[in-house]
């Protein structure tokens, strides 16, 4: 199916400014249960340190709709706006959702990470890697799916995996789920220490008592 797509994706690369003609790329599925009707690869090119570039292709599964290119870098700088924030990469999202035809509810934290996914993040809810020293860990928070009353939903998850730092992405469907609107934010940490207990500490736990007193004498 890639290949077959190949010729699509050359032109549409091309078009969009993205140099597929120049160096080597390569590229990777992305997993995306929540859009089965679509097959879903990752471009890159690396050639060093301030110069990688990368999209994102959508291919239709039935051969039926169009391939869709996803900017993402060029050279290592966005051609437009950020592609996690850009109207272009939401519009061209809202139109592959909508070539899926499902009348089944949108599984909302699915969507919201195949979203991240073609926008070039690798979204991942796990437990950041020790910063420093033995025993110190940090918790990132779970997803969080808010249902307002009108319909739609708000998306929240953190991706751990992004530098210099995690990012908390936040995603708001309508009640079609349209993708309406994306920000990314610095993510807050919750950092805690095991503490193992000090012989001290253990000097001072209290002891149960074993003499009893009545009357003001002891008791054995």
């Amino acid at each position: 199916m890639a290949a077959n797509a190949e010729p699509s994706i050359a032109k549409d690369a091309g078009l969009a400014g993205m140099e597929f003609n120049q160096g080597r790329w390569s590229y990777r599925q992305l997993v995306c249960s929540a859009l089965p009707n679509h097959l879903f690869l990752r471009f890159m090119r690396n050639d060093g340190p301030g110069d990688v570039s990368m999209f994102s292709a959508s291919i239709p599964r039935d051969g039926k709709g169009p391939v869709r290119i996803i900017p993402i870098r060029r050279r290592s700088y966005s051609l437009f706006s950020p592609a996690p924030i850009s109207k272009l990469t939401i519009s061209a999202f809202n139109h592959i959702r909508a070539e899926e035809h499902s009348n089944k509810a949108p599984g909302w934290l699915g969507t919201g990470l195949c979203y991240a996914a073609l926008a070039g993040a690798n979204p991942q809810v796990r437990l950041v890697p020790p910063a420093s020293g033995a025993g110190n860990f940090s918790a990132i928070a779970p997803p969080i799916l808010e249902l307002p009353a009108q319909g739609g939903a708000i998306v929240r998850f953190t991706d751990g995996t992004a530098r210099p730092h995690p990012l908390e992405w936040v995603l708001t469907f309508n009640a079609k789920g349209e993708l309406l609107k994306t920000s990314r934010l610095r993510a807050s940490l919750a950092v805690g220490r095991m503490i193992s207990p000090t012989p001290a500490a253990e000097q001072e736990r209290p002891v149960p008592p074993t003499i009893q007193t009545i009357g003001g004498k002891p008791v054995q």
